[in-house]
């Protein structure tokens, strides 16, 4: 399969293309994977973000997968949003250990006015320690869009999750399109997209098929693709599932660094289950982009030292930041 092997960067990916991705023998797939990627990349570096929740717990969405819905009895409190001094501490420490890219998480279904102002100075201050700053804070209207995009932001989360086919089963507070419609706006705020999903939510593989196919023909691939595993919490309704195969979760990986070979592929939540093994071929399919730090807003992270002590058994080193201090 040529195209697979070309690392050419395209948006009129057809469904049965990707589809036929999924289906080529393991080492083919890899192959092409690693092809695709090192024309876009240095193959041994990866990319270090660190991952803060600002604003944990009291989440009206009805997301399946996540503890800080009120709707589920889970151990996650409702905290209030962090102070502006906490939340440079936790980026300046951030940067220290490593981290380029420092992300912040509020647990809302939209920000209101005085909320999203709190995080455009957060954000503001963030920017001038001279890292990258990417925000994840539920729906934007295209007005917040381009306030955060003011305010200095550089990335904006919004994950799909999975196929719309499989959406309905996962969450019902929010439709496909309001996700959509997030995208577009921050799109169009300059702002870039950062947009994955999440497997072993149940799904099969055509709807990871879909999922990727639907982020590899927007008119332009988001900037960051994080690929999270289920992390199964009690008191969740995915709570219970079986077990995702790591070979099918490194199959993601490879075909998302095929479909979008300039994308950084970002090995996310999920990493504290696998295997150094496990993550290796990970790093093999293409994944360039690791969080840094003990938890991942509410679920448990390897720690830095843990990976700092993987990615030197592998020779990978972190990849430079593009931005300057202030």
């Amino acid at each position: 399969m040529q195209m697979a092997v070309a690392g050419d960067v395209r948006t009129d990916w057809t469904l049965d293309e990707v589809r036929s991705l999924f289906e080529l023998p393991f080492n083919d797939l890899l192959f092409a994977a690693q092809n695709a990627h090192r024309r876009h990349f240095d193959p041994n570096a990866v990319q270090i973000s660190t991952l803060l929740s600002v604003k944990t717990g009291g989440c009206p969405e009805d997301c399946s997968y996540c503890p800080q819905s009120i709707r589920y009895e889970t151990d996650v409190n409702n905290d209030p949003l962090m102070e502006l001094r906490e939340v440079v501490e936790q980026a300046r420490a951030a940067k220290a250990k490593g981290a380029t890219r420092f992300c912040m998480g509020a647990a809302w279904r939209s920000p209101k006015p005085k909320q999203l102002e709190q995080i455009n100075a957060m954000v503001a201050a963030v920017s001038n320690l001279g890292m990258e700053t990417c925000a994840t804070l539920g729906m934007l209207k295209p007005e917040q869009a381009q306030q955060l995009k003011a305010a200095g932001l550089d990335y904006y989360n919004h994950n799909l999750d999975t196929s719309e086919r499989h959406y309905q089963k996962i969450i019902t507070t929010r439709t496909y399109k309001h996700r959509l419609d997030t995208l577009e706006a921050v799109r169009d705020a300059g702002l870039k997209v950062c947009c994955g999903g999440i497997v072993g939510m149940g799904e099969d593989e055509l709807d990871r098929a879909e999922l990727l196919h639907t982020l590899a023909t927007m008119a332009e691939h988001p900037g960051s693709v994080p690929i999270n595993q289920l992390v199964q919490v009690e008191g969740t309704p995915l709570a219970g599932e079986d077990a995702f195969d790591p070979l099918d979760f490194v199959r993601m990986i490879a075909v998302a660094r095929i479909l979008m070979p300039a994308s950084h592929v970002r090995l996310s939540a999920g990493r504290e289950d696998m295997s150094d093994e496990m993550q290796a071929l990970c790093f093999l399919a293409g994944a360039n982009s690791i969080f840094y730090g003990e938890k991942l807003l509410t679920t448990s992270n390897p720690s830095a030292d843990k990976d700092r002590q993987l990615m030197s058994r592998l020779g990978i080193t972190p990849e430079a930041c593009s931005k300057q201090s202030a």
